[in-house]
C-alpha cells in the first residue's frame, strides 16, 4: 500500500472500565469494516477519528496530511469526514430535500458530488417533499446518508447504520450501501457487530477485541485466520470471489467460476461474466477423504488442509486451500481424529450452501 493512499492512526485512551490502545493503517479506497463484540471499542475508535473523542494519545494521518499528533488536533468541524450514526438524526421540521441540502450547504470542498447524483444513487426522488415523520426507518437512514455524503468528505464513517432496523428495512438499504463506494469513489469505514453485513459490504477488515486490534488485512485473509477468537464462533465464514461462467436452464442453476474450480448455485443469478462474492459458512462445509460416488450436494472441491484450530472443544475449524482462495470448515473433533486429518492432506470439501452477493442478486442464501 502506498504511504499516502491510506489513513494511519494511533490512539490510546483510558476510561472507567475500558481502555483503547490501537494502531492501524486503513486503505483510502473501498469499504473497511471494523468488527467486534459490543464494548470492543468500535464506536470509540470512530469518535477518535472524527475528533469527537479526545484520546490521551492520538495520531491521525490522512493521505499524507497530519490531522492529529503530539500537541495538535484538527477540530472536528474542520475534518473532511462524514459521520453516519445508528439513528438518522434528521431535522423533523425540514423536508427530505431540505435535510439533504443542509449537508450540501456545509460541504468543505466544491468538487464533491451533486445533489441530483446522490438523490438518484440512494433512490430518494419520490421522497423529497416528505418530512421525517412520514419515512420508514430505512428511508430515513438513506436520507441521513445522503446528507452526510453531500458534505463532500474525504471519507465516510458509518457507525452501525443498520443496527436499529428490522430485517426488511436492512434488505431495503443494503443494496444502496453496496453501490456507494464504487459509484462515488468514497472510502467508507463501516462499524458493525454483524458478520453478515461485514462479509457483504467490506473489502478490508479490522477486528477489535477489548480495545485492542486483534487482526487487520484483506477481508478474505482475516476471515480464515483460525487464531482470532472473535471470528471463530457459530458464524465463522469465508468469502470467495467468482464470476458467472454459464447456466443450466433446464435445472435453473448458475455456474460460478473461481480460482479453485466451479460451483453450481440454484437460480439465475445474473448474466455471464458478472462478478459475484460468495460467503460460505464454515458449518456449510464438510470434508471427505474420498469423492462421494452419489450425493445430493452438487459442489465437491478438491482442497488441501492448511491448518487446524487448536482447541479441545467439540468442534474445530479447518482452514482449506482451494486455488488462490481459502475456505474454513467446521467439523467435530471426533471426525477430525477418526479421519486422521492433518495439514498437508488433500481431501474433498462438500459445499452445502453459499450466500451470494452480486450486481442483480443483492444477497440470498443458495
Amino acid at each position: 500500500m502506498s504511504g499516502n493512499q491510506q489513513i494511519r492512526l494511533r490512539y490510546a485512551l483510558a476510561r472507567s472500565g475500558f481502555a483503547l490502545d490501537i494502531a492501524a493503517e486503513i486503505p483510502l479506497q473501498g469499504v473497511t469494516g471494523v468488527y467486534g463484540a459490543s464494548g470492543a471499542g468500535k464506536t470509540t475508535l470512530l469518535r477518535c477519528i472524527a475528533g469527537l473523542e479526545q484520546a490521551d494519545e492520538g495520531e491521525l494521518v490522512v493521505d499524507g496530511q497530519r490531522w492529529q499528533g503530539p500537541g495538535y488536533s484538527l477540530p472536528a468541524n474542520q475534518r473532511e469526514i462524514a459521520y453516519v450514526f445508528q439513528e438518522p438524526r434528521l431535522f423533523s421540521h425540514l423536508t427530505v430535500r431540505e435535510n439533504i441540502e443542509y449537508g450540501w450547504r456545509r460541504r468543505r470542498r466544491d468538487d464533491g458530488v451533486a445533489i441530483d447524483a446522490v438523490v438518484q444513487l440512494l433512490g430518494l426522488g419520490d421522497l423529497l417533499q416528505r418530512r421525517p415523520a412520514g419515512l420508514s426507518g430505512g428511508e430515513a437512514q438513506r436520507v441521513a446518508i445522503a446528507r452526510a455524503l453531500l458534505r463532500s468528505p474525504r471519507f465516510v464513517l458509518m457507525d452501525e447504520p443498520l443496527a436499529s432496523l428490522d430485517d426488511a428495512r436492512k434488505a431495503e438499504i443494503l443494496p444502496f450501501l453496496e453501490r456507494l463506494p464504487a459509484e462515488l469513489s468514497l472510502p467508507v469505514i463501516y462499524v458493525s457487530h454483524n458478520i453478515d453485513e461485514i462479509c457483504r459490504l467490506c473489502d478490508h477488515l479490522l477486528v477489535l477485541d477489548d480495545g485492542r486490534l486483534a487482526a487487520s488485512g484483506a477481508l478474505q485473509s482475516v476471515l480464515v485466520d483460525l487464531n482470532i477468537p472473535a471470528l471463530a464462533g457459530d458464524e465463522a465464514s469465508s468469502v470467495i470471489a467468482g464470476t458467472i461462467a454459464g447456466f443450466d436452464a433446464e435445472y435453473e442453476l448458475t455456474e460460478i467460476e473461481f480460482t479453485g474450480g466451479r460451483l453450481w448455485l440454484p437460480g439465475i443469478l445474473g448474466t455471464k461474466g458478472d462478478a459475484l462474492r460468495l460467503r460460505i459458512r464454515a458449518s456449510d462445509v464438510s470434508l471427505n477423504r474420498d469423492r462421494a460416488v452419489r450425493s445430493t450436494i452438487l459442489n465437491l472441491l478438491e482442497v488441501v488442509i492448511e491448518d487446524v484450530q487448536d482447541t479441545r472443544g467439540p468442534t474445530q475449524l479447518v482452514k482449506l486451500a482451494v486455488g488462490q482462495e481459502r475456505l474454513v470448515a467446521r467439523i467435530t473433533r471426533r471426525s477430525l481424529e477418526e479421519l486422521e486429518l492433518q495439514p498437508g492432506d488433500t481431501v474433498v470439501a462438500q459445499i452445502k450452501a453459499a450466500a451470494v452477493r452480486g450486481p442483480q442478486t443483492g444477497e440470498a442464501e443458495k
